[in-house]
């Protein structure tokens, strides 16, 4: 699902310059970006455990770095009508294994516009349940954090002095009305 469509926007049709399995690159006039295939989109999890929040950390081939980041997947990716809160629900499991009894969508945001046609959708996870270790699938490594929010600014900080790459989604966390 794209947020605007060009073609109603009177914008030069587009042209597909090298397609992937989960990416491809459009032109479009000038300018040149990449673009979800299949309608692919992400579900971003906010998991909120009382006072803490659960992050995951993964080294990320395009940076370069160890990655501090919220939970996150595609959706639609292997189902095709997979919901928003049914894929928020399994990366949440799949990665941090915790399962939330409460999911709340919070909205639709894009992830960079200028480079970019992909949007992620946020979902509010809370009444967690520890039910598994995470780490995602095996080649993805990933650490669990459960980091108090109180915290959190010393800790991005901690980790940032260590070299990782933080996650623009983080700034989420600091967003009013956000938290509760």
């Amino acid at each position: 699902m794209r947020p605007v469509d060009r073609a109603v926007s009177g914008g030069p049709p587009e042209n597909r310059i090298w397609e992937g399995r989960f990416l491809a690159v459009e032109k479009q006039g000038s300018w040149e970006y990449a673009v979800r295939t299949r309608d692919i989109r992400a579900a971003v999890i906010l998991a909120l455990d009382g006072d803490h929040v659960i992050l995951i950390e993964q080294f990320r081939i395009p940076v370069g770095a160890h990655c501090l980041e919220l939970p996150a997947g595609l959706v639609g990716d292997e189902d095709e009508g997979e919901s928003i809160e049914t894929a928020a629900a399994r990366e949440l499991e799949e990665e941090t294994g915790y399962r939330a009894d409460r999911l709340e969508v919070l909205g639709t945001f894009c992830s960079s516009p200028g480079m970019t046609s992909e949007t992620f959708t946020v979902v509010r996870a809370t009444q967690l349940t520890r039910v598994g270790e995470g780490g995602g699938e095996e080649t993805e490594n990933i650490i669990v954090h459960r980091v108090a929010l109180a915290e959190l600014p010393a800790f991005i900080v901690d980790r940032r002095g260590q070299g990782y790459a933080m996650d623009a989604k983080l700034l989420i966390l600091l967003g009013a009305g956000m938290m509760g």
